[in-house]
């Protein structure tokens, strides 16, 4: 396994193997992995010749400096879960590289990115652009590989891709989730055993809209309500939103068909949780 923080070596690198005829794959991290970033790289290993992961925190998509800095890291535990992935490559990229001082260039989006998380966290999606942008640049024609888990950052690289003209295929990838239904993420690392207890709630929300739907509950407000009342169930818990949406625009629907989108983000602790789930089932 490669390991390189210099863009320009990984850029070059990138091209050369596509000039052998080999095909290239990232897999963009913020590092702290777990088994649903594995499920990534054994995604991209099914499609490509070459996998790469990419790990860098990205200080432009925090709206709040203490969540930058209470992000977890844990480079020596992630480059050895890698190389045992069978990772081919990882970019470690600085952060002098990628985003110079001043830096006087950043992507603005719009349309879904001000929705839901856009709402919560102003400006988030505007870092997210510009980090994935700078990384496709760096990859080149290819493909990046996105879990489902982050469903609107999905749309919003999705609309950036086709917008842009990247040459890069974005795959979505299903959510991992642990036994209790929790899906995996980096932050639950942070939460507090009594919090991490509760958190299975979110999922067990989903599932309750998913069966309403399943009874003939076609309506955005009856699925709505659904989720509302399994959340409410749980003290302490603060509700940023539980909703259900169109897959391609994020906006709220009246009539639910089983592509419509439930999204939910909610506060335990210290900790903010999201997840989401197609009405019809994953």
């Amino acid at each position: 396994m490669q390991v390189v923080e210099d863009i320009y070596e990984a850029q070059k690198t990138f091209e050369e193997l596509r000039q052998q005829g080999r095909s290239v794959g990232l897999v963009p991290t913020m590092g702290s992995l777990h088994k649903g970033h594995v499920s990534l790289v054994e995604r991209a290993r099914l499609r490509c010749d070459v996998v790469a992961v990419s790990i860098f925190v990205n200080a432009i998509q925090f709206n709040d400096v203490n969540d930058h800095r209470q992000y977890p890291r844990s480079t020596e535990a992630d480059l050895a879960m890698l190389a045992s992935a069978g990772v081919d490559f990882v970019l470690l990229p600085t952060d002098e590289q990628m985003h110079p001082k001043p830096m006087n260039v950043l992507i603005t989006t719009s349309g879904a990115a001000e929705l839901l998380e856009g709402v919560h966290r102003p400006g988030h999606f505007d870092g997210v652009a510009t980090v994935v942008a700078k990384l496709f640049i760096i990859l080149g024609p290819g493909l990046a590989f996105f879990g489902e888990k982050d469903f609107q950052q999905l749309v919003v690289v999705r609309r950036m891709v086709s917008e842009l003209h990247f040459p890069v295929e974005v795959v979505g990838c299903p959510t991992v989730r642990e036994p209790d239904g929790l899906a995996m993420s980096s932050r639950n690392l942070r939460l507090a055993e009594a919090d991490r207890a509760k958190a299975p709630i979110v999922h067990r929300a989903i599932l309750a809209a998913r069966q309403a739907y399943a009874a003939g509950e076609t309506s955005g407000r009856g699925l709505i309500a659904a989720m509302y009342e399994i959340l409410s169930s749980v003290q302490d818990l603060v509700i940023d939103y539980a909703s259900v949406v169109d897959p391609q625009t994020l906006k709220d629907v009246d009539h639910v068909k089983p592509d419509s989108r439930l999204v939910v983000a909610v506060h335990l602790g210290s900790v903010r949780l999201i997840d989401n789930s197609a009405v019809g089932g994953d």
